[in-house]
């Protein structure tokens, strides 16, 4: 076991790289330095998007069931962790659909609407962040019997 004590930490350093990599692209999205990597605004939400629904889903489907397996005390908060995903999907769905409309021209509407509706998922985003991290990391550091890669587990983009 002390051999897979690295990997298992892994478990724990990769949700936190993940929730900080979405922080950082969140905050380039609200601070309107959307020109990353020559992407305009309207890709840069999208891209956004997939790698945060990328992440809940993997999380959803893969790393609480196997918590929740292994750590049935947790279940219960699992469950309201996986209700915070979908509204955040929710929440989600509509940045994309502004983005849509990004695509084509962009009107200050449009534009106006979205920093409303990026505002709202950083402050939702971040209360979901800190406290899925306070309360999963050491449950994270523990699992047993997991082949697959952190990144896999965790839906790393």
């Amino acid at each position: 076991m002390d051999d897979d004590l690295p990997r298992l930490r892994a478990f724990s350093e990769e949700l936190i790289n993940i929730h900080d990599d979405l922080r950082a692209q969140l905050d380039r999205l609200r601070e309107g330095k959307d020109a990353v990597a020559g992407r305009s605004l309207a890709a840069h939400c999208l891209a956004f998007c997939a790698a945060l629904s990328k992440h809940h889903i993997a999380e959803d489907a893969i790393a609480f069931p196997a918590l929740a397996e292994q750590r049935p005390a947790l279940r219960q908060v699992l469950e309201g962790m996986m209700q915070d995903h979908e509204t955040i999907a929710s929440l989600l769905a509509r940045v994309e659909a502004i983005a849509h409309l990004l695509a084509g021209e962009a009107p200050d509407e449009a534009v106006e609407s979205l920093h409303g509706e990026l505002d709202g998922l950083s402050a939702i985003l971040e209360s979901h962040f800190s406290w899925e991290e306070r309360r999963f990391i050491d449950a994270l550091d523990r699992l047993e019997g997991i082949s697959l890669p952190p990144a896999e587990l965790l839906g790393a983009s």
